[in-house]
């Protein structure tokens, strides 16, 4: 399976390199005010990529991350409960239990 993923990754490479040398053009950008700035194309997709993929990744590391503690601070809860539980005495059915009356 390692081989596998690897053989992608260097699929994927190869193709964006290929892709990369068929288009190597020089793009002109008219920015705010009279700023012109000149880029190559693959690194314009490059970069509009990044724009896109970073706000978006770092969204599902946050959401991973509260979900952790979430399940963190439930395992604790359930933990403090059992341990409650199994030090507390069972009450026998020949004694009645304190502050109940019958």
């Amino acid at each position: 399976m390692q081989f596998l993923k690897l053989l992608f990754w260097c699929l994927i490479a190869f193709i964006a390199a290929v892709f990369t040398f068929g288009n190597w053009q020089w793009i002109t950008i008219r920015l705010f005010g009279n700023l012109v700035a000149e880029v190559n194309l693959p690194f314009l997709l490059a970069l509009t990529f990044v724009i896109g993929f970073v706000p978006t990744w770092l969204y599902q590391r946050a959401m991973r991350w509260r979900r952790r503690q979430r399940l963190t601070a439930a395992e604790r809860s359930l933990a403090d409960l059992r341990a409650a539980t199994a030090a507390a005495p069972a009450a026998t059915p020949d004694e009645p239990t304190p502050g109940v009356t019958s």
